[in-house]
């Protein structure tokens, strides 16, 4: 049979023909045969030297003591000890000094990009950019409620945010709600009238928004003037947010509007500074991120915003 695999006439078949083909009954090519002996063989030489077959409660361990887990420590052992000196440098410095330092600038910016996608993006969106209309604020521009310089994006991260804006639905008449809707849409183009500031200051806004409407820092309260909206800019979501506020809790249908602290050790510490003192732990305080790692995070969002 094998002198004659290559002519059909004296090859017997199979038996199974389809539209005039016939399966001839060739064996298959000896190399073929050999690999597939070959690889019986490198299947056995696998389970020697590599974890293959599962018992109990483990598994073997084979002769190379191999596995995924202890590869992938090793590759992160190696990726922390090139990292370790720039941390080193990182713990030891404040935010501002590490704006100025070029290198641990750009190291920062670089090893946040993981700790961002993880911790922030979820609400600040990819790039510093959450969904249109989701109440998250923009990281990607030099408007801040709080304050854009580093340190002040440090304390930002470190206790969180909760400003808070009344509920007015029971304390203005309609015709002040339509008022002072008006006046925000025609402040944020620059053309507030004299009627309109005269109510603004009547109604008390001028107390969080400030004289020119400009917004105040100290309270997180959003510039007036401009076209960057918290929420929207549409007429009947600025009448909402007149009529039911913000994180005002006697109010259901408040807007709510809350960065969660990531490090409450590292705000003790931070308050502490400000009036010179030693912080105090109790020993309950949170700490979901260090405080090398918010350190980085503000020098992050510092350049991704432009900063101040």
């Amino acid at each position: 049979m094998a002198d004659n695999k290559n002519d059909p006439n004296q090859v017997s078949d199979t038996g199974h023909e389809w539209d005039g083909i016939k399966e001839l009954n060739n064996p298959p090519p000896r190399w073929w045969t050999n690999a597939l002996y070959l690889s019986g063989l490198l299947v056995l030489v696998y389970f020697i030297l590599y974890p293959s077959l599962p018992l109990v409660s483990d598994s073997t361990k084979g002769l190379l003591g191999w596995t995924q887990i202890k590869e992938y420590k090793e590759d992160l052992a190696k990726v922390e000890a090139k990292r370790a000196p720039f941390e080193d440098r990182l713990a030891e410095m404040t935010a501002e000094e590490i704006l100025t330092d070029p290198e641990l600038r750009n190291y920062a910016v670089g090893s946040s990009k993981v700790l961002y996608g993880d911790n922030c993006a979820a609400c600040h969106g990819t790039g510093g950019n959450p969904a249109a209309g989701s109440g998250y604020p923009v990281l990607a521009d030099d408007d801040w409620l709080y304050g854009g310089d580093v340190n002040t994006i440090m304390a930002t991260l470190a206790k969180g945010r909760q400003g808070m804006m009344p509920a007015h639905e029971k304390m203005l008449k309609t015709e002040e709600v339509d008022g002072l809707v008006q006046f925000v849409m025609n402040a944020s183009e620059g053309n507030a009238t004299e009627a309109g500031w005269k109510l603004y200051n009547e109604k008390g806004c001028v107390a969080c928004h400030g004289q020119d409407g400009k917004g105040v820092q100290q309270l997180g309260s959003v510039n007036l003037t401009d076209k960057i909206w918290r929420f929207s800019g549409e007429e009947e979501e600025i009448r909402h947010t007149i009529l039911h506020g913000v994180n005002d809790a006697s109010d259901p249908l408040t807007r709510v509007a809350v960065m969660p602290s990531w490090s409450e050790k590292l705000a003790v510490k931070l308050e502490a500074l400000e009036w010179d003192e030693e912080p105090e732990y109790d020993g309950t305080e949170t700490e979901r991120l260090t405080e090398t790692e918010i350190k980085k995070l503000a020098v992050y969002v510092h350049q991704l915003g432009g900063g101040q």
